[in-house]
């Protein structure tokens, strides 16, 4: 019995919280996994886990092994990884969750850039506006807005990037331009529903310095922002969305830009953070990742010396 393997596998049963989806992670079976915990409580003379078919629960000595065997396999994982990125490619899988329109317009399109850096990498992208778990979801490194955030994970912001209030000239040209966010009550409002927690996302504004919140008259509310660029695009009313979802829209006239001539108000920013578990999780394929990002992020929209310093912190 590989003694590592087995207790790699018993941690991964632990945090993940059950054998199925420890053998999602690992990328085995749930049988195999099954076995190896056998092998492991054989070795041991002891019962790590008490399991019945609709429950499984640490025993006492498997809470005791694993609160002590927990930091000596991150510490060797940390070892043999700094020691293997001086001496091969970097290998192995990547697994990256992000929301979905960031994921589907931004990382997507870069995924395969770096790739073909790292071709022994294999690299999965999973898109989520829902609870994101780097433990039981076996996710590397996370990109998330600042209301996904959550405590107990490492989070630093990344880039900061335009939103931009928009509408179909159809739809100015039946109700009018509004002058400034206070009129966005009298207007037929685009909302997004975030599905985390089902309320609205603010459409946030800075007056002056000072930040308030648009008092909007919602008339139409999804949790899909491509749904909503539609919508507006085919004249139904006013949105809020990210520059990378607005862009093409604005771009062939299908949506026009407001407020970008009022110098007093500011909509504020959309900021992206990327999350690992702990700091030992920063491994070198994840680092390689968030500075291959970081670089083509900063290109596109480029960062203040304080965000530049936040990010490099995460190392």
């Amino acid at each position: 019995m590989n003694l590592l393997a087995a207790i790699a596998s018993f941690i991964k049963v632990v945090e993940s919280g059950s054998i199925v989806a420890a053998a999602k992670a690992l990328g085995v079976s749930a049988a195999a996994v099954s076995q190896t915990l056998n092998r492991l409580e054989a070795h041991l003379g002891v019962r790590l886990l008490q399991r019945t078919t609709r429950s499984m629960a640490l025993t006492e000595n498997g809470a005791v092994y694993y609160n002590r065997v927990k930091r000596i396999a991150a510490d060797l994982e940390s070892a043999q990884n700094l020691i293997s990125s001086h001496e091969t490619e970097l290998q192995g899988r990547l697994s990256i969750a992000s929301t979905s329109a960031f994921g589907r317009h931004v990382l997507a399109p870069l995924i395969a850039g770096f790739a073909a850096l790292h071709p022994r990498l294999i690299v999965e992208l999973s898109t989520t506006n829902g609870k994101i778990s780097h433990i039981q979801d076996g996710i590397d490194l996370s990109l998330r807005i600042k209301p996904q955030l959550e405590d107990g994970i490492v989070a630093r912001k990344i880039v900061s990037l335009p939103f931009i209030m928009c509408a179909s000239p159809a739809y100015l040209q039946r109700a009018g331009w509004p002058q400034s966010p206070d009129d966005l009550r009298h207007h037929a409002c685009l909302a997004f529903r975030y599905p985390l927690d089902g309320r609205f996302l603010r459409w946030s504004f800075s007056r002056d310095g000072q930040r308030y919140d648009a008092d909007i008259n919602a008339t139409a509310i999804s949790d899909d922002i491509d749904a909503l660029a539609q919508m507006a695009a085919n004249g139904a009313g006013i949105t809020r969305l990210a520059e990378f979802v607005a862009a093409p829209f604005i771009e062939s006239g299908r949506l026009v830009p407001l407020f970008d001539h009022q110098h007093s108000e500011v909509v504020e920013p959309m900021e992206i953070y990327v999350c690992v578990q702990e700091r030992a999780a920063m491994t070198p394929k994840v680092r390689a990742f968030v500075d291959y990002l970081t670089e083509h992020l900063q290109t596109r929209w480029p960062m203040n010396a304080e965000l530049a310093k936040a990010s490099a912190d995460c190392r």
